[in-house]
């Protein structure tokens, strides 16, 4: 059920006064609030399942361990970690300045929207709430109008554990999204398209609102020629199959050496098979593809390629189901290659060097992340220095998620700013400066006051004048 768009202000302002009145302020009740996000995802797991296939026919494995699983763990940290995070900083400074006291506190940014996709819905929702719990702000949830079941279901929990004063969710679809993008936040955090994050950086641009986009476009796989092409293809394949495809960070294009590619191929098709031995169609293992639209788009991009289908993907479109399809022989210019694919289609580039390979990213948008297979230091060395992404993975897909300590964040077109835990604490936390002057200051203070004499202004300018090292290159 979408929320009503008069009462949006009124939940805006509503949160703005709970933040006003200082009780997101307290280190324990934080804490608290996390630790009751951590029981909701663990007393409610089974209604979260279920919500998810419905919308999504997410295997319940697979929503237990990347959703709920991730949830539960990272709250309960955050919560224990948020008093060394809080914790006010004194920064080293020169002696004569120690007296000022300089100081940097943590102040929450105040009110903020977290607009989440339907792909991962829960931890993309929450992931960002937990920073936004531990700063101490309070917070709107908007999720994706296209996951309803699970929409429905994050309204009905949510006050159930959550502070309803502080934290409240907005169900609806274009008429919501735009009410709230005409309010005021402290903060925007977007997880989505970059489409709709133009819109919502327009928005929030009217007024100077700082915003996180986590964006996604077209991961690519370099395989250096020398590695283990069969645990290539296992790793990639793995990597591919998450939520059919259907996550910004899933392998979305391989590069490989031009005379490796069949072999490529054969370990593809060996792993399919070991992954799926009847098939993904009905596979328990396979989720669906999120909506007609996107199912219809994913079959009009297979039907206008040309390159090579060589593991082909059968199709339900009645279920809005779609098999891992592997298609060699892609070349620039391909629809494989237009847009990220964002489902169970994995096209193959051959090229004829690491270096064509290189300059083959290069020429695109920078990715969420750039995959790579290599055991060499310095092919690796090669692909930190010459390419830019938000992350670089060596010899494995999507696990990278898994590390907590990680930030995860894009570059240009895959967006900007930075999440994960104690990134996420820092996304929605101001650092906001201090000095105390002492009126014990006063006489080394005469010096900046004019009329200036002659010495006065040597001492001034005198910075002007540092002496600087001479360049080792």
């Amino acid at each position: 059920m979408a929320t009503s768009v008069s009462m949006i202000p009124k939940i805006r302002d509503g949160l703005r006064a709970t933040f006003r009145s200082g009780m997101t302020r307290p280190i324990a009740w934080r804490q608290h609030q996390l630790y009751q996000l951590a029981r909701m995802a663990q007393n409610e797991r089974e209604l979260i399942c279920d919500a998810l296939k419905k919308d999504l026919g997410k295997p319940r494995t697979e929503v237990l361990m990347a959703e709920v699983g991730s949830i539960i763990e990272r709250a309960v940290k955050s919560a224990q970690q948020l008093p060394e995070w809080a914790k006010t900083e004194y920064p080293e400074v020169a002696d004569w300045q120690k007296p000022w006291k300089p100081t940097v506190y943590k102040a929450p940014r105040g009110t903020v929207l977290i607009v989440s996709p339907w792909n991962y819905p829960m931890i993309l929702s929450f992931q960002p709430l937990i920073g936004a719990i531990a700063a101490g702000c309070t917070a709107v949830l908007k999720p994706s109008e296209l996951v309803p079941t699970f929409s429905q279901l994050l309204a009905e929990i949510v006050p159930k554990y959550l502070d309803p004063n502080t934290y409240r969710v907005v169900n609806g679809a274009v008429p919501e999204i735009s009410k709230l993008l005409e309010l005021q936040w402290d903060h925007i955090f977007y997880t989505g398209n970059g489409r709709v994050a133009r819109i919502i950086a327009s928005a929030a641009a009217k007024h100077l609102t700082p915003l996180t986009l986590e964006l996604g476009g077209k991961s690519p796989v370099i395989i250096d020629s020398a590695y283990d092409h069969d645990l290539a293809a296992k790793r990639i394949l793995w990597g591919k199959c998450n939520n059919a495809g259907q996550i910004c960070v899933a392998p979305d294009y391989v590069l490989v050496q031009r005379d490796k590619q069949d072999e490529l191929v054969r370990a593809f098709q060996k792993h399919y098979n070991a992954f799926f031995p009847e098939g993904a169609l009905d596979s328990p293992s396979f989720g669906s593809i999120v909506s007609d639209s996107h199912h219809k788009r994913l079959t009009s991009l297979l039907s206008r390629t040309k390159g090579d289908v060589v593991l082909q993907g059968r199709v339900d479109a009645a279920r809005r189901r779609l098999e891992p399809t592997i298609v060699k022989n892609v070349a620039g210019g391909d629809s494989l290659l237009e847009e990220e694919l964002f489902g169970p289609i994995l096209p193959i580039v051959p090229v004829d060097s690491l270096d064509q390979a290189v300059d083959f990213v290069n020429a695109r948008s920078h990715p969420l992340v750039l995959y790579a297979f290599s055991d060499k230091e310095s092919v690796k060395q090669q692909l930190v220095s010459e390419t830019q992404s938000g992350g670089i993975i060596f010899n494995d897909t999507f696990q990278q998620l898994a590390v907590h300590e990680l930030p995860f964040a894009g570059v240009g077109e895959s967006g900007y700013g930075y999440q994960v835990m104690k990134y996420t604490y820092d996304t929605f936390t101001q650092l906001r400066s201090s000095i105390d002057m002492p009126k014990e200051a006063e006489p080394y203070l005469a010096i900046r006051y004019p009329p200036h004499s002659e010495e006065a202004v040597k001492a001034l300018t005198a910075a002007v004048h540092t002496p600087i090292p001479p360049s080792r290159q």
